[in-house]
C-alpha cells in the first residue's frame, strides 16, 4: 500500500471538503422540493379528480406553480399536506 504524507492544513482542507460534500448528497437525498410533478401526475397520486384538485389550489390547501397553462406541484408540498392531514392511530390492544 502507498502511504501519501500531506502537511496539517491540506489534510484538515480535505476533510472540509468531505464534510461539505457529505451534506450536500444527504440534502440532495432527503429533500424533494427539487422534484416536480405536474398536474395529471398529481391527480394520479393523490387520486383526486381535477376539480378537487382545483379547490385545493382555490383555497390555498396545496401551494403550486403554473406557467401558461402547466401546474407543478413540489413534492415537499405534497407532502406537507398529507402529515397536516394525519391522524395518529388508535392504540388498540387486539388479542
Amino acid at each position: 500500500m502507498e502511504a501519501i504524507i500531506l502537511p496539517k492544513d491540506q489534510y484538515d482542507e480535505l476533510l472540509v471538503r468531505m464534510d461539505e460534500i457529505k451534506i450536500s448528497l444527504a440534502k440532495a437525498q432527503s429533500e424533494p422540493e427539487d422534484i416536480f410533478v405536474d398536474n395529471p401526475e398529481f391527480l394520479e397520486l393523490m387520486n383526486v379528480s381535477k376539480r378537487t384538485a382545483q379547490t385545493w389550489r382555490d383555497e390555498g390547501v396545496i401551494s403550486f406553480s403554473q406557467i401558461g397553462s402547466k401546474i407543478y406541484y413540489r413534492m415537499s408540498d405534497i407532502q406537507k399536506l398529507l402529515d397536516s392531514s394525519r391522524r395518529k392511530a388508535f392504540n388498540c390492544n387486539y388479542k
